[in-house]
């Protein structure tokens, strides 16, 4: 959309720009990421790739207040443990906080998903392996998932899940990742 007529020009990016400062600038008085997400029009979409097994998701999720029960099939099965195939419900509260943070990134790029459900197996191989696995993680319960994106860096990822007020954030910059869950507000890393 742009405004010929005169000296100024409207153009989409532009609106989108504004909407998306806007959106930052009212981070403190949005109680969660489904404050970001009502003002984003009436479909909430979630657009990832998984490295690990090759697939891709550019799903619609939410049309009109609904959640599309097809499309939940797709995420949960998206978002399995890759490493045993077991699939396992992901909380849509996690999902919402995904779909806002990339929304303020304004990027068109796919997230890389790095992990979503973990199965118990797994979260104790990995556990094992290394620190910054924890016995109880949020992954266990479909309620987190591990992201990059191309071009972005961590922080400016962290930043806008973050912005999001509405689960954890955690920076991962060594292993170039964010962690965001649907659980108590709060963040960590560096």
């Amino acid at each position: 959309m742009t405004d010929r007529t005169g000296s100024s020009s409207l153009t989409r990016r532009g609106v989108l720009a504004a909407f998306a400062a806007t959106t930052v600038a009212a981070a403190p008085v949005c109680a969660n990421a489904f404050g970001f997400l009502r003002g984003a029009g009436d479909i909430r979409r979630i657009k990832m790739y998984n490295g690990r097994t090759g697939e891709s998701l550019d799903t619609i999720y939410w049309i009109e207040g609904d959640y599309i029960k097809d499309a939940k099939r797709e995420i949960d099965y998206f978002m399995r443990d890759w490493r045993r195939n077991e699939t396992h419900p992901i909380d849509f509260r996690t999902i919402d906080i995904m779909a806002a943070a990339h929304n303020l990134l304004d990027v068109t790029e796919p997230y890389m998903l790095l992990s979503g459900y973990r199965s118990p197996a797994t979260n104790a191989m990995l556990r094992a392996r290394g620190s910054g696995v924890a016995k109880n993680s949020r992954h266990l319960r479909g309620e987190a998932a591990d992201l990059r994106l191309g071009s972005r860096s961590v922080g400016q990822i962290a930043r806008a899940a973050a912005a999001c007020k509405a689960g954890g954030v955690g920076r991962y910059s060594g292993s170039n990742f964010v962690h965001m869950d649907c659980g108590p507000v709060r963040s960590w890393g560096r």
